[in-house]
């Protein structure tokens, strides 16, 4: 069955309240973590199903932020096209918000042909109201990579005193967040070869902000005022204005990106900042051809903007100054909305170097999303930093989500669900004189002003404060029940506890309601046992008359009405599962992704191993291929051993991975025309000095694996004992030639018995036996040794012998 069409563009309508919300643009260079989900795309899907719920027209556009060099960086280390990698974070962004239920009206992409039209056209109009010049700028140029280095390929330490971050991107630093020209860095290097690069002249446009700061001055007056900006986007704007404004450059030496419409800068694209904000207009575009209606009626448009505090800047004085340089009528920003920085346990959440919990983390945690989104909002870091902690989480949901909600939402719907005798046999009670009934009266004044305050910090995208104020009801439900103490009334005052039932499911649907922008898969699940469907029933408006009604809940829903089958909505949170997915996330993500995929491909190999081990007498199988044509009734040998390429291989060069603490990259020679890069997690048991010049044995037909942006291609085998503390690396004889195949094999009997298996991976090999019920690795007619003495195979996982 074909799905429906989509429902057609919405436009604003004259009379009615029209809202714009946008989020900042999520960069397509990983998936997104915790912090950018709440700092720009979670925070600004409640406010935009908040104006929904209220009966407002309005639209929520984001999209991935597709060009620049971080693109460039990431193509390079994946070893593929920028646009290949923008189509596959695409639709990682795509999958993990709609995952979250985040619910866009377009989700589109910066790297469109609305992106390159509109664009170009306003920057044509810069250059016809000149309000762009042409200037000779430094830029570093390495001399290795043959390439002029934009900001995001050079790191060195912040110059900003008292910073001095080692790891500052030429742009901005992320410890500080003050931005930065590349040739500002202390110790500048190249990110692609780690080489120090040098300074060049090179032409570009630039933007003439000094010329342009009165007009932007009234605006942000004007604005931040009307529309309430936050504290913190205020602070950051001053702090642009009071350091005084400079010209600022809009074209970059990349491929990947806008291209400038001038024939002397016709090798230039757009500087991404300049055109990522303009990527909120251009998806717009391919959301409706008539874009404008919304982003040129300022007098009719309300445009709200949710982001973190690193990008302020840009939207408050950046692109306000870039729309203002145009002299047309733009919907220009009325309220900003910043969040400052979600930290990560004992650290901070970082994309680029992947702490943290991810989207796709998230998700296969099976902690339903609506928990998920339910901690990030009550921990919002709307005016300092938060910090998320797994105990934290697991406080939250058992405690308030549980204990709270849950048990007010269930004790009254499965009390109305008992049969007659018991309960209402799931029909809503009649109540008629409720006001009247003192306790329910009290209750009403309470919902009121939780409901007041409710609204009131909604509109001021206050979203921490709506939501608490709508568990405050919750609270007060839950105190409300166990104070009539219901279960009595149903036999001792009938008329009593109808009022208190009937009134409690009001209440129901009344958080069922407040709660949706926040927790919509948990409010959709309550309408469902409430026999309810949410299109026809979620609204929260003025001209239908919902909000009157928080003053008498008794009437949110009708005597007579039948509900559906209550079950509990949350599940407990246990310490055991805290503590594992506390112990699953450590450490960066690349280093967890590594270990995901160096384990996947260990257990395949311990799979093909399973069967290969020596019994005591009492084999089933025989292994008839010996010499001598003699059979052995003690060995036992599954042949699909042979299918393991092993080579004896001689690590040329051992350093230090540039971008993990505890990885070795070696170039390996196992006897082929050029050396392998292989990748390995030994630095904490090998020091690098004994990975120099030294035979090893390789394990050379595993597939492929990336880790930390380094391509490994084949396995190096150490030996570890049991407990894991120890690891040494498995040693051929020094006889041995390189590139030389090597094998298994196992013997419970025959000193001078030899295998001949019929693979051509497997040579003539011989052995003693050293050890009852483990294979021996041999070479020939030796075995391979670790400075603790002979290797005895039990299984390989993640590249070691045990």
């Amino acid at each position: 069955m074909a799905s429906p069409p989509p429902p057609p563009p919405k436009l604003p309508v004259p009379g009615r309240r029209n809202i714009l919300v946008t989020s900042a643009l999520p960069y397509v260079n990983n998936v997104p973590h915790l912090g950018n989900i709440i700092g720009c795309v979670l925070s600004a899907d409640v406010f935009a199903r908040y104006c929904r719920l209220r009966g407002y027209n309005v639209i929520y556009i984001c999209g991935t932020d597709e060009y620049g060099t971080a693109t460039e960086t990431k193509a390079m280390e994946e070893k593929c096209s920028p646009k290949e990698i923008c189509d596959k974070y695409h639709a990682v962004h795509s999958e993990v918000y709609k995952w979250f239920d985040i619910k866009f009206d377009k989700f589109g992409r910066t790297s469109s042909p609305q992106q390159t039209e509109v664009c170009q056209a306003i920057f044509q109009k810069l250059m016809e109201n000149n309000w762009l010049t042409e200037n000779t700028m430094q830029q570093l140029y390495c001399d290795t990579c043959q390439r002029f280095l934009a900001d995001r390929l050079v790191e060195g330490k912040c110059p900003t005193e008292g910073c001095n971050y080692e790891a500052a991107r030429g742009d901005q630093c992320e410890n500080c967040s003050k931005l930065l020209n590349p040739t500002e860095l202390i110790d500048p290097k190249c990110k692609v070869c780690k080489n120090t690069p040098r300074i060049r002249d090179t032409d570009h446009l630039f933007l003439e902000l000094p010329l342009l700061s009165d007009k932007l001055v009234n605006y942000i007056n004007e604005t931040s005022v009307a529309g309430m900006w936050s504290q913190n986007a205020i602070q950051a704007t001053n702090a642009w204005l009071k350091e005084g404004l400079k010209p600022r450059c809009i074209t970059r030496d990349l491929k990947w990106g806008v291209p400038v419409p001038h024939e002397k800068y016709k090798d230039k694209v757009f500087y991404v900042w300049f055109d990522a904000p303009i990527g909120y207009v251009s998806i717009t575009a391919s959301y409706t051809p008539d874009w404008e209606k919304w982003w040129k009626d300022p007098d009719n448009v309300e445009l709200f903007q949710f982001m973190g505090k690193d990008n302020v800047p840009f939207h408050t004085v950046m692109f306000p100054s870039t729309l203002l340089g145009t002299g047309e009528k733009w919907t220009m920003m009325k309220t900003i909305s910043v969040t400052e920085y979600l930290n990560y346990e004992a650290g901070k959440f970082s994309k680029s170097h992947g702490i943290g919990v991810f989207g796709n983390d998230a998700k296969d945690t099976n902690i339903p999303p609506e928990v998920w989104r339910y901690y990030l909002l009550t921990n919002r870091p709307e005016v300092s930093d938060t910090l998320f902690t797994w105990a934290d989480l697991q406080a939250k949901l058992n405690s308030e989500l549980l204990n709270n909600l849950g048990n007010f939402i269930n004790r009254v719907l499965s009390f109305v669900a008992k049969p007659a005798g018991a309960g209402y046999d799931s029909i809503v009670p009649d109540a008629p004189n409720a006001e009247s009934h003192p306790l329910t009266k009290a209750l009403a004044e309470k919902t009121n002003k939780w409901v007041e305050q409710y609204l009131e910090a909604m509109e001021k995208v206050k979203l921490k404060q709506g939501l608490k104020s709508a568990m405050g009801i919750s609270s007060d439900g839950n105190a409300y029940l166990q104070e009539s103490q219901f279960w009595k009334l149903y036999k001792e005052d009938p008329a009593a506890c109808a009022v208190v039932m009937k009134t409690s499911v009001g209440v129901v649907y009344l958080l069922a309601c407040l709660l949706e922008p926040f927790m919509p898969s948990f409010s959709n699940g309550v309408l469902r046992q409430l026999n309810m469907t949410p299109e026809e029933s979620l609204s929260f408006c003025d001209d239908k008359g919902e909000i009157a009604k928080a003053k008498r809940p008794w009437d949110f829903v009708s005597a007579g009405h039948k509900i559906g089958k209550p079950s509990p909505l949350f599940k407990e949170l246990k310490d055991e599962e805290v503590e594992s997915f506390r112990n699953r996330f450590a450490g960066s993500q690349a280093e967890r992704s590594s270990k995901a995929q160096a384990d996947a491909e260990a257990k395949k190999v311990a799979d093909k191993l399973k069967g290969t081990k020596l019994s005591d007498g009492g084999q089933k199988k025989e292994q008839k291929k010996q010499s001598g044509g003699s059979k052995s009734k003690n060995a036992e040998v599954d042949v699909t051993v042979a299918k393991l390429d092993i080579r004896v291989g001689l690590i040329r060069k051992a350093q230090k991975h540039p971008d993990a603490d505890s990885l070795y990259v070696e170039e390996i020679d196992v006897g082929e025309e050029a050396p392998r890069t292989v990748v390995s997690g030994l630095v904490k048991f090998i020091p690098l000095e004994e990975m120099q010049n030294r035979k090893v044995c390789v394990l050379c037909n595993l597939k492929p694996v990336v880790m930390r942006g380094i391509k490994s291609h084949a396995m190096v085998l150490a030996a570890s004992n049991e407990n894991h503390t120890k690891v040494e690396l498995v040693e051929p004889p020094e006889s041995a030639a390189v590139g030389e195949r090597v094998a298994f094999a196992g013997y419970s009997g025959e000193p001078e018995a030899s295998l001949n298996a019929k693979s051509k991976t497997w040579e003539k090999l011989s052995a003693d036996l050293h050890s009852n019920g483990e294979l021996v690795a041999c070479y020939k007619d030796a075995p391979f040794t670790t400075k603790a003495g002979v290797c005895k195979v039990k299984s390989i996982a993640n590249g070691e012998i045990r």
